[in-house]
């Protein structure tokens, strides 16, 4: 009796139990009916609301990755309508550049240049805002107590008036080499002949490494509106003569071909590099009728018609200075350790140079910066002769005097000391290259000056190292503590930089 008891209690508390769960469930379903989750309707626009946003999201990324590759794509084409459209300076184009997105930019590249120079209109001069009037300084400064010193082509000039050279002032007066009896000089019969030239094409052989290469392409207008005038030395007029032909006219001008040999004479400098720098950054004051003016290095062989340059490079965008931008590097903390390791000047002055350099605020560059980089592609220089752009030149000139003769070092610092005032046009490095074909120097040109290691190999027998008509910079006492300088980090960008 007892477990016919036990086994009904159990049936009916299992009974009780499972009504009470049947209970709650129907309880929960009116809940849910209630607050309206249930709805189906309201399920389904849920659903399609989260699908339509997820969808639209990819379609937004899909879009703007349409965009970027697009922007790359024309960037890069081989096609000349959509290479004029690219704008290269982008910050799109640069950041992506910088995380190492974009494709490995063409040695060679299109250059949007108009069909026929005869279509070319020459525009009015640039008128001159700051500095309004530019003057140079015709005599040395006495040094150290002397009477006179011994006149130096690019002067002595002090760290103060170098620092008093970058205020710019409505009226200026700067060093910008020619002192009065520190070389340089021209026969009369070049200087007569240069003063007719308004538009120049210059380039410079000096201590015999080259002989000129003739322009090509080439219209007749620009034939009669250029003077394509070689700056060279007595030694490279001598090399010219044994592996060229040569034509004297009846005032006695030299002529190579289209090129009009101008030789220097009592040469500014001892090193061939520097004397290299007076035609190139002075190209004003050895031509100062010029409006425009074209440099190429020496070697290369130009195939572009000068008028459609300047009208592509300058008169286009209304630009008064254009540069090509470097292939490898940005930063000329990077160009001066390339400098060092690919033995071009002595590395213990390229350390202090750039000790220098630092020290007065010049940083490695970076995306937030004005232009596309700190160091151009010298060996193309397209001006037109404003007084800015002159100063500019002179300035210039002086940092290359002052300190080493590696230009590419000096050109970021004096466009970051004269800031906004200063604008200049950098194009793509793979224009510069279709600009020219590039020809091996005869022979190389090389100084022990490049293969010192320390400043202790300067001392005893070797202090002839050491310039005595140039870089006085590296040797007079800074006014500033240079010992805690610490140079930024460097990361080399290319195997060939």
């Amino acid at each position: 009796m007892e477990a016919q008891a036990r086994s009904l209690f159990l049936r009916a508390y299992r009974k009780s139990d499972r009504a009470d769960q049947k209970s709650r469930a129907k309880d929960d379903e009116t809940d849910t009916f209630s607050s309206g989750k249930g709805d189906p309707a309201r399920i389904s626009w849920r659903n399609g609301f989260v699908r339509l946003v997820f969808v639209g999201s990819i379609i937004w990324v899909l879009l703007i990755l349409f965009a970027l590759l697009f922007h790359l794509w024309s960037c890069h084409s081989s096609i000349s309508f959509l290479s004029a459209l690219c704008r290269k300076d982008s910050k799109v184009l640069v950041i992506l550049d910088s995380m190492g997105l974009t494709p490995k930019p063409l040695h060679r590249c299109p250059i949007p240049i108009l069909d026929d120079p005869n279509a070319v209109v020459i525009p009015e001069k640039t008128p001159d805002t700051i500095p309004k009037k530019l003057s140079y300084l015709e005599f040395d400064n006495k040094q150290n107590g002397e009477e006179e010193s011994f006149p130096l082509f690019g002067g002595h000039q002090s760290w103060e008036q170098r620092e008093e050279s970058f205020k710019l002032k409505s009226s200026m007066k700067v060093h910008c080499g020619f002192i009065k009896g520190g070389g340089g000089e021209m026969v009369e019969a070049d200087k007569k002949f240069v003063k007719k030239c308004k538009f120049v094409v210059a380039s410079g052989i000096f201590d015999g490494y080259d002989v000129p290469q003739q322009p090509s392409n080439i219209s007749m207008r620009s034939k009669k509106l250029f003077c394509f005038l070689m700056v060279v030395d007595e030694v490279s007029l001598d090399f010219i003569k044994q592996n060229a032909s040569i034509r004297v006219d009846k005032e006695g001008g030299k002529w190579v071909g289209i090129w009009r040999l101008v030789t220097l004479h009592n040469l500014p400098f001892d090193e061939p590099r520097r004397n290299g720098k007076v035609p190139k950054i002075l190209t004003h004051r050895l031509f100062p009728q010029a409006r425009y003016s074209i440099w190429i290095d020496g070697k290369m062989e130009l195939i572009v018609d000068p008028l459609l340059i300047l009208e592509r490079y300058l008169w286009r965008g209304k630009h008064t200075f254009a540069v090509a931008q470097h292939k490898h590097h940005k930063s000329i903390y990077e160009e001066g350790d390339a400098i060092k390791r690919r033995k071009r000047y002595a590395r213990p002055l390229i350390d202090l140079h750039m000790k220098i350099y630092y020290y007065e605020g010049m940083r490695p560059w970076s995306p937030n910066k004005r232009t596309l980089g700190d160091v151009p592609e010298g060996a193309v220089l397209i001006r037109e002769h404003t007084t800015m752009t002159n100063l500019f030149s002179c300035l210039w000139f002086n940092e290359v005097n002052l300190l080493t003769p590696r230009d590419q070092l000096s050109f970021g610092y004096v466009a970051y000391r004269l800031g906004e005032a200063f604008k200049f046009f950098m194009f793509p490095n793979c224009e510069y290259n279709a600009l020219f074909v590039l020809h091996r120097h005869m022979r190389e040109h090389s100084s022990k000056v490049e293969w010192v290691k320390s400043l202790d190999e300067f001392k005893g027998n070797n202090s002839e190292l050491k310039e005595s008509k140039a870089g006085l910079g590296l040797w007079l006492p800074y006014p500033g503590d240079l010992t805690s300088v610490k140079l930024p980090p460097v990361t080399r960008s290319s195997p060939a930089g």
